[in-house]
C-alpha cells in the first residue's frame, strides 16, 4: 500500500511539473531589404533562443529580398539551430527571403502570399553572373533538401533554365502562390487575410502554441546603429574622414584633433563591420600594419616609397576585405560592389582636402586655432635670435632632417631645417641662412 501511494505521489508531481512548464515563443520580423545589419540581429536572436530554451521562433517575413551574403548568414543561423523555426510569409518572401523561408522547419503563408523569384542580381538590378546563379541555386537546393522539400522547385526559383511543368516554363523563374505552395508541399497551411494579430494567433494555434508566452523581438540600439554605419555611403564617409584626420595629424606636430577624429572614424568603420561579421581581426591587423609602414617610411626612410607604397597597398587591402564580406562570393560583380565605397572615399577625401585648404583659413574656427596677429619691424618689434653668427658654421645632423630636425653646432643642439632636401643622421651640414629663429642648412661641401 505504501509503495502504491508513493508511486501516485511521484506521478502527480511529474504531472504538476509538466503543467507548470510554460511555452515561450519568439516572434521576429524580417521586413524590408535584407542586409548585413539584419543578419547580425537574426544571429543574436537565434543564439538567445537556444540559450533560453524557447519552444519556437516565428519569422514573420515580408521582404522583396536583399544582400545574398546577409541572407546566407541568416539561413545558416536558422538551418543549423536546434530551435523549432516557423516561417510565416505575410505576404511575400521573394529572392533572398525565399531562401530564409526554406531554411525554416515549417512554412505558413497568408492568403494571397507569394514565395520565389530568387535569382541573384547585381546593384543595378541586372542578372548576376552564371557563377553566382549556380552558387545560389545549389544553396537553395541544399536548403530544400535538408528540410525535405522539393529541390526541383527550389532550383526553379533561382534558375530560369529549370523547367517545371504547369508552374514555370523554361525561361521563366518560379514564383509560387499560397495555394500552389501548399499543393506542392512547400508550405504547411494558409491563414486567412484578417487582422495581423488574428493571423499570428492562427499560426500559434495550428502549432499548439495558443497558450504560449509571446516575445516580439526587435533590434537593440547598437544593432540599429551598426546597420547605419555599415551603409556603403556612410562607410565611405567614415573612411574619408579617417584618412583626412591621419593626413593632417602627420603634417602637424604633437597629437591633436585630426588624429583623434581619424582614429575614431576608422574605429567606427572597422568596429561596425566586425559586429556584422563582414570583417575579422585579420583585416584590422592588415590595415594597422599598413599604417605602421607608412609612418616608418615618413620618419625613418629617405625618400617616400620604400615602405610607404606597400603600406598604402596593405591599408587599401584591409579596407577592401572588410567591405567584400564572404570570400566564396568573389566575382567581378562582388569586387566592384566592394570597391565602390573605396573609390567614393578616395574622391571624397580629395574633395574635402581641397575645400579645407581653401576655405578653412577664412573661418572663425581657424582664427581660434591659429594666431593671426603679427609683430612687424616697422611697428617697433625686433626679433632677437642670437643665431646670426652661425651663418657659415659647420655642424652635424643629430637626427634625420625631413626637412626639419636637430643639428649640433659646437656642442649646441639646435632645431634646423633644410631647403627641401632630406638628409640622414650624422650628415655634415652648413648653416646657410637664419630667419629670426629659423636656421636653414644644407649638406656641407666635402673637405
Amino acid at each position: 500500500m505504501k509503495i502504491t501511494t508513493l508511486i501516485l505521489v511521484l506521478a502527480m508531481s511529474c504531472i504538476t511539473v509538466g503543467a507548470d512548464e510554460e511555452k515561450v515563443v519568439y516572434v521576429v520580423p524580417i521586413e524590408g531589404t535584407i542586409e548585413k545589419g539584419l543578419a547580425a540581429f537574426m544571429s543574436r536572436v537565434m543564439t538567445e533562443a537556444k540559450a533560453e530554451g524557447v519552444s519556437a521562433v516565428i519569422l514573420e517575413i515580408d521582404t522583396p529580398g536583399g544582400a545574398l551574403d546577409a541572407a546566407l548568414t541568416i539561413r545558416d543561423a536558422i538551418l543549423y539551430s536546434d530551435v523549432k523555426t516557423i516561417a510565416f510569409i505575410n505576404p511575400r518572401a521573394i529572392s533572398a527571403g525565399a531562401l530564409i523561408a526554406l531554411a525554416s522547419e515549417h512554412i505558413v503563408m497568408v492568403e494571397g502570399g507569394t514565395i520565389g523569384a530568387a535569382t541573384a542580381v547585381d546593384m543595378q538590378g541586372k542578372k548576376a553572373s552564371e557563377k553566382i546563379i549556380s552558387y545560389f541555386r545549389n544553396e537553395m537546393k541544399a536548403t530544400a533538401e535538408k528540410r525535405g522539400r522539393s529541390t526541383e522547385l527550389a532550383e526553379a526559383m533561382v534558375d530560369e533554365d529549370v523547367e517545371v511543368e504547369e508552374l514555370a516554363p523554361k525561361g521563366k523563374l518560379l514564383t509560387l502562390t499560397t495555394e500552389e505552395a501548399i499543393e506542392h508541399e512547400m508550405a504547411d497551411f494558409k491563414v486567412s487575410a484578417t487582422e495581423k494579430g488574428d493571423k499570428l494567433q492562427d499560426v500559434l494555434k495550428f502549432y499548439k502554441f495558443g497558450d504560449a508566452r509571446i516575445y516580439h523581438q526587435s533590434e537593440n540600439w547598437a544593432e540599429r546603429l551598426v546597420r547605419v554605419l555599415t551603409h556603403p555611403y556612410l562607410a565611405s564617409l567614415l573612411m574619408s574622414l579617417g584618412f583626412l584626420g591621419l593626413i593632417f595629424e602627420i603634417q602637424s606636430p604633437g597629437w591633436g584633433v585630426g588624429g583623434t577624429l581619424g582614429l575614431l572614424c576608422l574605429g567606427l568603420f572597422f568596429g561596425s563591420h566586425l559586429l556584422v561579421n563582414l570583417a575579422d581581426w585579420s583585416e584590422v591587423l592588415i590595415f594597422l600594419l599598413g599604417v605602421l609602414l607608412v609612418l616608418a617610411d615618413l620618419f625613418f626612410i629617405t625618400g617616400f616609397g620604400v615602405l610607404g607604397v606597400p603600406g598604402i597597398i596593405l591599408m587599401i587591402t584591409g579596407l577592401f576585405l572588410s567591405l567584400i564580406g564572404r570570400s566564396e562570393l568573389w566575382t567581378w560583380e562582388s569586387v566592384s560592389v566592394a570597391a565602390r565605397p573605396l573609390l567614393i572615399a578616395f574622391v571624397l577625401t580629395v574633395a574635402l582636402a581641397v575645400v579645407m585648404i581653401r576655405m578653412m583659413p577664412s573661418t572663425t574656427a581657424w582664427n581660434w586655432l591659429v594666431l593671426q596677429t603679427s609683430e612687424r619691424s616697422d611697428d617697433g618689434y625686433r626679433a632677437v635670435s642670437g643665431y646670426d653668427e652661425l651663418i657659415g658654421t659647420n655642424g652635424v645632423a643629430f637626427t634625420p632632417l625631413r626637412p626639419g630636425g636637430t643639428g649640433v653646432f659646437n656642442d649646441r643642439r639646435l632645431s634646423v631645417a633644410t631647403q627641401g632636401e632630406f638628409l640622414e643622421k650624422d650628415t655634415p651640414i652648413t648653416v646657410v641662412e637664419v630667419e629670426g629663429g629659423r636656421i636653414l642648412v644644407r649638406e656641407a661641401d666635402p673637405a
